[in-house]
């Protein structure tokens, strides 16, 4: 979803910490065929080099991959395309190692990447498409019914979830289990959705919102297993780690919004939840010890705002800083994200955030901040991908100019 990005007033954010390594010194290598036909991807590698295999690179991205998305597991990056094929990249250097064609055309539900299962799985139109991290095959397909298409994706535990629904989407959706390692359906069952709610899945059961409430079923089954009660109402749900919290809608159109709710992952009743701000819950992320960071904006510009965290476990609100809206994940235990756009003095920057500390932390708790790049950029519209596995990396997707850049996590 396009973000709009205005510039009013100072940051008052005040980015402790030194600069991260520019990762640009290095030549540029030979043009590498693009796997779906745009213009011809350039990869550019640096000296540089952290403790382990990943590396710091930049690589041009075809636009079928720029229209698509990007994950990232511990041990490459995946680009699903627009199409519904996938791009393979080496995490040394950012050259494409594998790829798989699609030639489909219409919505897409987005990208799952699946280390566990060793599966990428995006759905695009009437169309599930999987691939095999480990060979860069084909794994599976999907052909739903003609005027269906997928609209979101997850996976957990060896299963991976497909919501699909008549395009243009009318109010109910079928909810598909599928098996990872072959495709193989394992149920079905018709549900009621809110467009751009998550498929959240964990602990043996799947979890989805109608803008209303939640609804978990069993894993294995499909079975209704909970519902939230009468009352809590959760017109979004927000997911990370192994947590559930319902906030304010932030399509909606008014200047108030439903308190947020912690939900109980098992009864998906409501628990101690610490006091949200009365602004509007835009877009957030939860940690594994269970830090929500929920960025709060306005209701009528959400183009500047606050990040604010909750401590959800001892149910208390622990920092806030003042922010322009930006794409954010977690990593290495702490919060990454962009600097503001009209911070004049260090905008085009990814920043790192200790979670339990914030803004005001010292010593190694202290925020960090990286160099600038053409990537992180406020117009380049960017997109933080965590890969995991203690690399010490983040990549970032620019979609304007459309490009990665893997860089060593501030």
């Amino acid at each position: 979803m396009k973000r709009r990005i205005v510039a009013v007033g100072a940051a008052l954010l005040v980015l402790v910490g030194c600069a991260g390594n520019t990762a640009s010194g290095g030549p540029k290598s030979p043009a590498v065929a693009s796997p779906s036909g745009g213009s011809e991807p350039t990869v550019e590698t640096s000296p540089t080099s952290v403790s382990g295999p990943w590396r710091a690179w930049t690589a041009s991205l075809s636009s079928h991959e720029a229209h698509g998305s990007c994950g990232a597991t511990a041990h490459q990056v995946v680009c699903a395309t627009d199409s519904g094929g996938f791009v393979g990249r080496s995490r040394a250097d950012g050259r494409v190692t594998w790829t798989v064609p699609a030639g489909d055309h219409g919505k897409s539900a987005g990208l799952v990447v699946d280390a566990a299962d060793e599966r990428a799985v995006t759905g695009v139109a009437g169309v599930l498409h999987a691939a095999n991290l480990r060979t860069g095959t084909q794994a599976w397909t999907h052909q739903l019914p003609t005027g269906r298409a997928y609209f979101a994706v997850g996976a957990a535990d060896g299963i991976v979830y497909a919501l699909d629904a008549p395009d243009p989407f009318t109010g109910t959706a079928v909810l598909d289990a599928v098996r990872a390692s072959d495709g193989t359906p394992l149920w079905h069952r018709t549900i009621a959705w809110s467009t751009g709610e998550p498929l959240a899945a964990f602990r043996g059961r799947v979890y989805t919102a109608d803008g209303t409430r939640v609804t978990a079923r069993d894993a294995r089954s499909g079975d209704t297993v909970a519902a939230g009660p009468t009352g809590v109402e959760c017109p979004h749900l927000v997911t990370g780690g192994h947590y559930l919290v319902c906030t304010g809608s932030p399509i909606s159109a008014g200047d108030t919004f439903a308190p947020m709710r912690h939900l109980d992952p098992a009864t998906l009743r409501p628990l101690p939840t610490p006091r949200n701000t009365a602004d509007k819950p835009v877009r957030g992320v939860i940690s594994e010890d269970g830090v929500l960071v929920l960025y709060e904006a306005g209701a009528e510009d959400t183009s500047a705002g606050n990040w604010n965290a909750y401590d959800l476990e001892n149910d208390r609100r622990l920092w806030s800083t003042y922010a322009t809206e930006a794409d954010a994940t977690v990593a290495d235990g702490r919060f990454v994200t962009f600097t503001p756009v009209n911070d004049r003095t260090s905008r085009g920057r990814v920043i790192t955030i200790d979670l339990h500390a914030g803004p005001q932390g010292t010593g190694t708790a202290a925020p960090r901040m990286s160099a600038a790049y053409p990537q992180t950029r406020g117009g380049e519209y960017p997109v933080v991908v965590a890969p995991g596995g203690d690399t010490g990396h983040v990549v970032v997707m620019a979609r304007t100019h459309a490009s990665l850049r893997s860089l060593p996590l501030p």
